[in-house]
C-alpha cells in the first residue's frame, strides 16, 4: 500500500486550496445568505480546469485521475460546499456520463464545451415520486421515429437554472419498467422546457437548485445516450462515480469544520487557559480528527478503485455513507467547540453544519448506500 501522493497530485491539491482561500472564502457568507450563485467563481474554476478534470484532453479535459479529483473536491468543500457541488455534478455526473457512454458526435458537440467550463451541465433524475426509487420515472419520452416528445417534471436539480445542457432520464416504455428508461441530452431554451422557482434550502444555498418542467419538448433521436432502454443503467453507473465526489465533499466539510474548531480552541480562553488545554475539548478534537482520517481513507480507496478499473460500487457507497455521517458529527461538534460563537454566521461552522446534511441525502440517501453495500456483501 502506498499512501503517498504524487508530485502532480500535491500540486493540484495545493492549487485548489489556494483557490478556495483566495477566491471562495471572500463573499461565501454573503452568497449563502442571499442564495447567490457563484457565477464568477464558476468561471474561474473552469479556467483552472476544475470542471472537466477527468475528461480526456482530446475533448478539452484535464485527463486527471479520480484521486486528484477528490483532492480538489475536499479542498473546495472546506470553504464552500455550494461551489464544490457544482464541480461534482459537472465532473462526476455530466462529463463522466457523456465520456463513458455518449457517442463521438455527442462528445464533440457537448462534452468539449462542458469540460472546459464554457458550458455547465445538470443531471436530471429525481422527481416528486422518484427520488430514492429511481425506477418510478413519471417523466415520459414518447418515440416519434426521428425524435422523442418529452413530458414531465424533475425536482431538486443542481445547476437547474444555470446549466446549458441537461441529462434527462425518462420513461419510454412503461411495460418494460426500468428496461424502458432512456437518457437524453436537452439544451436550455428548447421550446416547452421551463425552469421552475429556485429552492430555498437549508444548506448549500449558493448552489442553484430548481424544478424543471418539460411540456412536449422535442428531443432529436441523436440526443439519446446509448441504445434504447439504456437509461436506467446509465443513471446507476453514473451515480456510482458521483457518490465518490459527494463523499469527498462530505470529507471536506468535516475537515474544514475541524480546522476551524482546532484553531479556535487555541485562542479561546476559559478558566484561565486556552480551551484546547481542557481535556473535554482536546478529546473532542481527537475524535474529530480520527473520524476524518478514517473517512479520508475510505474516500481515497474508492477513488483508487475507480482509477484501477476495479468495481467501485461498494467502496463508493461505503465512502459516502461514512463520510457523510462524519460530516454531520464533526460539524455539530465544531459548533459546540465554538460555544455561542458557533451559532454566529461569521465563524462559518454553523454554515458547514447546515451544508453537511445534504451529503446524507443526494446521490443516494444513506439508506440507499446501505442497500448497495448489503447487496454487494450478500451477492456471492
Amino acid at each position: 500500500m502506498d499512501f503517498n501522493l504524487s508530485e502532480e497530485q500535491l500540486m493540484i491539491r495545493d492549487a485548489a486550496r489556494d483557490f478556495a482561500r483566495t477566491e471562495l472564502l471572500p463573499g461565501v457568507i454573503e452568497r449563502d445568505n442571499h442564495q447567490k450563485f457563484p457565477t464568477e467563481q464558476v468561471k474561474k474554476m473552469g479556467e483552472l480546469g476544475f470542471l472537466g478534470m477527468m475528461v480526456d484532453p482530446k475533448y478539452g479535459g484535464g485527463g486527471m485521475d479520480t484521486v486528484s479529483y477528490v483532492l480538489v473536491m475536499e479542498e473546495l468543500s472546506k470553504i464552500d460546499a455550494s461551489c464544490s457541488v457544482i464541480v461534482s455534478v459537472n465532473n462526476s455526473l455530466v462529463c463522466y456520463g457523456l465520456q463513458a457512454y455518449g457517442n463521438e458526435e455527442q462528445k464533440q458537440k457537448y462534452l468539449t464545451k462542458l469540460a472546459t467550463g464554457e458550458k455547465l451541465g445538470a443531471f436530471c433524475l429525481s422527481e416528486p415520486e422518484a427520488g430514492s426509487d429511481a425506477t418510478s420515472q413519471r417523466t415520459t419520452a414518447i418515440d416519434k421515429c426521428d425524435h422523442y416528445i418529452l413530458n414531465g417534471t424533475k425536482n431538486w436539480i443542481t445547476n437547474g437554472g444555470s446549466a446549458d445542457y441537461y441529462l434527462v432520464i425518462a420513461q419510454t416504455d412503461k411495460e418494460k419498467k426500468h428496461k424502458g428508461i432512456n437518457a437524453f441530452i436537452v439544451e436550455k431554451g428548447w421550446e416547452g422546457f421551463e425552469i421552475g422557482p429556485k429552492e430555498d434550502k437549508l444548506g448549500i444555498r449558493g448552489s442553484d437548485t430548481h424544478s424543471l418542467i418539460f411540456n412536449d419538448v422535442k428531443v432529436p433521436k441523436e440526443n439519446r445516450i446509448g441504445e434504447d432502454g439504456f437509461g436506467f443503467t446509465f443513471a446507476m453507473k453514473t451515480l456510482s462515480g458521483g457518490r465518490i465526489g459527494i463523499a469527498a465533499q462530505a470529507l471536506g466539510i468535516a475537515a474544514g469544520a475541524y480546522d476551524l474548531a482546532r484553531e479556535y480552541s487555541k485562542v479561546r480562553k476559559a478558566f484561565g487557559t486556552e480551551i484546547c488545554n481542557h481535556q473535554a475539548i482536546a478529546f473532542k478534537l481527537a475524535d474529530m480528527h480520527t473520524s476524518i482520517e478514517a473517512a479520508r481513507h475510505l474516500v481515497m480507496k474508492a477513488a483508487w478503485d475507480k482509477d484501477q478499473g476495479n468495481n467501485y460500487d461498494m467502496s463508493g457507497a461505503m465512502a459516502k455513507l461514512y463520510a457523510s455521517q462524519v460530516a454531520m458529527d464533526v460539524t455539530v461538534e465544531a459548533v459546540q467547540v465554538h460555544g455561542g460563537n458557533g451559532y454566529v454566521k461569521e465563524y462559518h461552522v454553523e454554515r458547514l453544519m447546515r451544508d453537511a446534511k445534504i451529503t446524507q441525502i443526494y446521490e443516494g440517501t444513506s439508506e440507499i448506500q446501505k442497500i448497495v453495500i448489503s447487496r454487494g456483501l450478500l451477492r456471492d
